[in-house]
């Protein structure tokens, strides 16, 4: 199901998860569509057709059966552990400490090595909403299975729940237990497709917390889910709708470093297709891109035969019930990314390193016509920096002297009139001149446009005779954007 040469880890000290970037992208695709079916047995996919015509040719790779997740810990912004799973013998939180150093050595959450190496154990870890999910392994395992695993545990808790915070966690922690005991079992993955934990575990309302309360039963569903039994595990049977509906957003993120000039350093967009399907029956979808083969590294739900999209560069699908992640993909050719705003700046200090000057002005610039929305440009000044005295010709911007970051909210942005910030910089008293350049991070959201220019072309559906509304959106975001000074 997936290959033991890319995902092993090493038997000496350290681990480099640079080590795995060149299999990365061959084996993603399968550890994702394996994830998303897997059941407590390892199948060789030569006698699982439905899965082999959704991923990739695996019959060649070796089957590897290891032990998994022993246990996981949930580890808030702060370092408190505040649930802890185990699906075997009871590991102490003394573990937890490898990961704690390695914590205060980071300068941001997200830096954390997602790997640690202990002298009788593996921590994998991956850091979402604030919070760290921390799984324990006493053997080897290939951990990137772990991380998607760990991934669809959050996607999971957001689906249940609205969102995945601590106190959301511990609202429906019944709830959460019984949900990572159908996920893992005996340390392999068991059921972590939705529409199979719903009909096992259905999502907790304040009508049913309160029959729960009153007469004592649980969420928790005595039969076995009708779709954990077919070829098609994702979608449950007997689907009845009113309003049959089938919608798709086009979502892509921007990550890209701009000089002081303006010239592009490096670019490349991350997109993802999300997915709501309420349809009737067992529709059989078709969905096709007026220009799909400017996509790059494309990875799939299970549903999506994979060997079509070879061919044909068509997306052919029977979907789940509801929402799920249909592709995500990614564009690297630069020449593709469009920078959708520039940024002028002029941040300067005075040789005596008594204050400075700061002057922004930010502006459109590939944008097709659409307006960018949720401008934000964040500037992290030097440690010598004080206060600033500024002013703005739209929006609002705040300074925090405890962490020196220059917050400047703009809003919607308007070409005919460019926004401007400008005004002095106080520095502590004594102080020699700044020789670090302060960094520029900008977030913005362009709604009805895809940055790579991709777009749907149709939808079909087969299978069933009647006609379901359907429609497309379509969101630039974005990621780690940076404008150097």
């Amino acid at each position: 199901m997936y290959c033991s040469c890319c995902f092993s880890l090493p038997n000496s000290s350290g681990f480099s998860v640079a080590t795995m970037n060149g299999q990365l992208k061959k084996c993603h695709i399968a550890i994702t569509s394996f994830i998303d079916s897997c059941s407590p047995f390892l199948i060789p996919s030569s006698l699982s057709p439905s899965l082999c015509d959704s991923s990739h040719n695996l019959d060649s790779l070796p089957i590897v059966a290891v032990e998994m997740i022993h246990s996981l810990f949930l580890i808030n912004h702060s370092g408190d552990i505040f649930l802890e799973k185990h699906w075997k013998s009871v590991i102490g939180r003394s573990v937890c400490d490898y990961f704690f150093e390695a914590k205060e050595k980071a300068a941001e959450p997200e830096d954390v090595p997602p790997v640690l190496q202990t002298p009788h154990h593996y921590l994998i870890s991956i850091y979402r909403d604030r919070l760290f999910f921390l799984s324990v392994i006493q053997t080897e395992a290939p951990p990137l299975f772990v991380i998607e695993f760990l991934h669809r545990v959050v996607e999971t808790f957001q689906d249940y729940f609205g969102e995945c915070s601590e106190t959301v966690i511990k609202d429906n922690v019944v709830t959460v237990y019984e949900l990572l005991e159908e996920m893992l079992d005996n340390g392999f993955p068991l059921a972590t497709e939705s529409n199979i934990l719903k009909e096992m575990i259905r999502p907790p309302t304040i009508l049913r917390t309160m029959v729960n309360t009153l007469t004592g039963t649980s969420n928790f569903e005595e039969r076995l889910p009708s779709g954990q039994l077919s070829t098609i595990p994702w979608r449950r049977s007997g689907v009845k709708y009113t309003n049959n509906e089938a919608y798709f957003d086009v979502i892509e993120e921007i990550d890209a470093i701009v000089d002081k000039s303006g010239t592009t350093v490096c670019a490349e967009i991350q997109g993802v297709i999300e997915a709501c399907v309420k349809l009737t029956g067992m529709p059989d979808l078709t969905l096709s891109f007026m220009n799909p083969r400017l996509l790059d590294d494309v990875s799939f739900h299970p549903c999506v035969r994979f060997k079509r999209w070879e061919a044909e560069r068509v997306l052919s699908f029977i979907p789940p019930d509801g929402n799920f992640t249909l592709m995500s993909y990614h564009v690297n050719a630069q020449n593709l990314v469009a920078i959708p705003v520039y940024v002028k700046q002029n941040i300067s200090f005075f040789e005596s390193g008594s204050g400075g000057r700061l002057d922004l002005t930010a502006g459109p610039k590939q944008t097709m016509g659409k307006t960018v929305e949720g401008l934000v440009i964040t500037v992290h000044m030097p440690k010598a920096v004080l206060s600033a005295s500024l002013t703005a010709t739209q929006g609002s911007y705040t300074y925090d002297p405890a962490t020196k970051v220059l917050v400047w909210d703009i809003g919607r942005l308007n070409p005919q009139k460019l926004p401007n910030l400008r005004g002095s910089l106080s520095l502590q008293a004594g102080a020699p001149k700044p020789e670090d350049n302060p960094s520029i991070n900008i977030a913005l959201k362009i709604q009805q446009l895809a940055i790579s220019g991709l777009k749907v072309n149709r939808l079909d559906m087969y299978g069933e005779k009647y006609k379901p509304f359907k429609g497309v959106k379509y969101v630039t975001k974005a990621g780690k954007f940076q404008v150097r000074t």
